[in-house]
């Protein structure tokens, strides 16, 4: 006989419950005991009812294997929480190094646009005139570049232009005979 998949909820029944409490309660105790003796584990199992009876199966001392859980559960507790410092205390560094990073950046700014020059000595002026010489010459290449791109767009316009004009020239030159020899006959008529 084949049993049919049981839903996962609450047995409405109280009769039914109980039994199926019993039973299941019976079999999940078996197989602690079978796991314990079968692989060498060391297995503790508590249930307590609905109505508060204590159930209860365990292969070494209840209290010991208690007591290892609890060491074992503030140890992983105690790594979780070390970790979590450690990785806070890696985003305070990086925050820091970031924030004098963002400060000397906006201090070099400063001072490329001229500001806070007082307290500069020779050499950091030195440094800052190289910076802002190479600077134009980057700026001054970049525009030629534009120019020379320009003045390609522009001569190529221009010949566009001028094949344009002499292919109109020669339309035009074309139709002007026909022009007067219909003109010269127009003027025989009047």
């Amino acid at each position: 006989m084949v049993r049919g998949k049981i839903q996962m909820k609450r047995i409405e029944n109280e009769s039914s419950r109980q039994v199926t409490f019993s039973k299941r309660r019976n079999g999940l105790l078996k197989k602690a005991y079978e796991l314990s003796v079968l692989c060498d584990a060391e297995v503790a199992l508590i249930i307590f009812s609905q109505k508060g009876r204590l159930f209860q199966f365990s292969s070494s001392n209840m209290e010991n294997t208690i007591d290892k859980y609890l060491e074992h559960a503030k140890e992983k507790e105690t790594k979780t929480n070390n970790t979590e410092v450690r990785h806070e205390q890696h985003l305070k560094n990086e925050e820091a190094f970031m924030t004098k990073k963002i400060e000397l950046l906006e201090s070099s700014k400063r001072k490329l646009l001229g500001q806070g020059l007082g307290t500069c000595s020779v050499e950091e002026l030195q440094d800052i005139d190289s910076q802002l010489e190479k600077s134009l010459k980057n700026i001054r290449a970049r525009k030629a570049e534009l120019y020379k791109e320009d003045i390609e767009k522009l001569k190529a316009k221009e010949k566009s232009l001028f094949e344009e004009n002499t292919r109109l020239r020669e339309k035009v030159s074309l139709s002007i005979p026909k022009f007067l020899s219909v003109h010269a006959n127009t003027r025989k008529i009047i």
